[in-house]
This record gives C-alpha cells, sequence and structure tokens, in this order.
C-alpha cells in the first residue's frame, strides 16, 4: 500500500472545501452584514474593513468569489499533495 496522496483527488477536495467556504461567508455577509464585518475586522487583527467594505452583494460577485476560491483551493490542494509526496 502506498502513502502518496492523489494531487488530483487533493486538488478537487480543497477546491471544493474552499468554495463552500466561501459560499458560506457570502451567506453570512448577506445576513448579517454588520456582524461579518465586525467578525472580519478581528480576523485581520483589527483592521477596519468596514472603511473599505461594499454595502451590498451582488449574485455576480458570488459567483466570482465562488470560482476563485475553488480555483485558489485547486492550485493549493495540488501543490500541497505533489510537495507531501517528494517528502514521501
Amino acid at each position: 500500500m502506498t502513502d502518496k496522496l492523489s494531487p488530483k483527488r487533493v486538488a478537487n477536495t480543497l477546491g471544493i472545501v474552499a468554495a463552500g467556504v466561501s459560499l458560506l461567508c457570502a451567506i453570512f455577509v448577506l445576513i448579517a452584514l454588520g456582524t461579518a464585518l465586525s467578525l472580519f475586522s478581528n480576523i485581520f487583527h483589527g483592521i477596519d474593513i468596514t472603511q473599505i467594505a461594499k454595502s451590498s452583494v451582488s449574485f455576480g460577485s458570488i459567483i466570482i468569489g465562488l470560482i476563485e476560491a475553488f480555483v485558489f483551493g485547486f492550485l493549493v490542494g495540488w501543490l500541497f499533495a505533489v510537495v507531501y509526496n517528494k517528502f514521501k
């Protein structure tokens, strides 16, 4: 049995998880914008993102964000698996 990771499987998995997290984030912003901005300001170590935040989120921007999150997650997942396999 091999302990190597499948780069394609890991990439797809991380891409899907990243897109899912992006969707949950978008829903959170749509439901509770003020709370979301406060939480995200804390995550970014006190940077006041309310000064740069939009007052609304469009459906198109949510779709583009999902695609970007999937692609970024896919690339990071693929790279992770390749590097992991090199050390194995």
